[in-house]
């Protein structure tokens, strides 16, 4: 599965072609750009936004600094894992905010992201409820830079990596938000991850299983609609 929540299947007989994450419905206020200037400012990232320059050229060049930044010997500061975290549940692409979330797993740890996030699905507003789920995928990224790190005492990772902290605590939230949140955004981006065979959940969430199936089989929404049932299938 790709970012854009896409994934191809090898079965017996052929592939299956997940249908692409649809982008997100407008919004009144979008404060990516804001995001985008805490990111460079907070890490010193050095890129100036030129005068007219979009959103999404914007983002490009930051995300590729911030690329350039992982790559050297980095010690962020403390305020960096906000501004990150931030500018990856704020991006509407649900592949270019891997930078996002890849700079701060490395430099603050697998758990005290995916807390955030889980805060994030709990308690945001329905924006960052979906940005939330759109980040999740990439939690589960190698933490492969070894040379970043946090500033200060909570730089030395008091706790080892695991690849398994948080997500059953994700899954039964998301599980919850999809049932309950009828904001399209949010179900199309919880539902490419959440697990919907009832062994995924403690015994009295099982009937939330079958609810949330039976929202998205009857779902107006086509993209709904076809994800459930390769995930049913599947």
């Amino acid at each position: 599965m790709g970012g854009d929540g896409t994934r191809d299947t090898s079965g017996g007989d052929g592939v299956r072609v997940f249908m692409a994450l649809p982008a997100p419905e407008a919004a009144d206020r979008d404060p990516f750009g804001q995001c985008l200037a805490d990111v460079v400012r907070v890490l010193g990232l050095g890129v100036a936004r030129e005068p007219g320059t979009d959103d999404p050229v914007w983002g490009h060049r930051v995300r590729a600094a911030l690329r350039e930044a992982c790559e050297r010997e980095s010690a962020f500061p403390q305020e960096a894992f906000e501004v990150l975290l931030g500018a990856a549940v704020n991006d509407s692409n649900p592949s270019f905010n891997r930078w996002f979330v890849e700079a701060a797993l490395n430099g603050f740890g697998r758990g005290r992201v995916r807390s955030r996030l889980i805060g994030y699905l709990r308690t945001g507003t329905d924006a960052e409820r979906a940005g939330a789920a759109r980040a999740w995928y990439w939690t589960a990224l190698p933490l492969d830079h070894p040379q970043l790190r946090a500033a200060g005492p909570a730089g030395d990772r008091p706790e080892p990596d695991n690849g398994s902290v948080g997500v059953r605590e994700w899954h039964e939230a998301a599980l919850r938000e999809f049932v309950d949140n009828e904001h399209l955004d949010v179900r199309r981006c919880i539902l490419p991850g959440l697990p919907l065979r009832p062994s995924a959940y403690p015994a009295e969430l099982h009937p939330l299983v079958d609810k949330a199936i039976a929202i998205a089989r009857s779902h107006p929404d086509e993209y709904l609609r076809h994800r459930v049932e390769h995930q049913v299938r599947g």
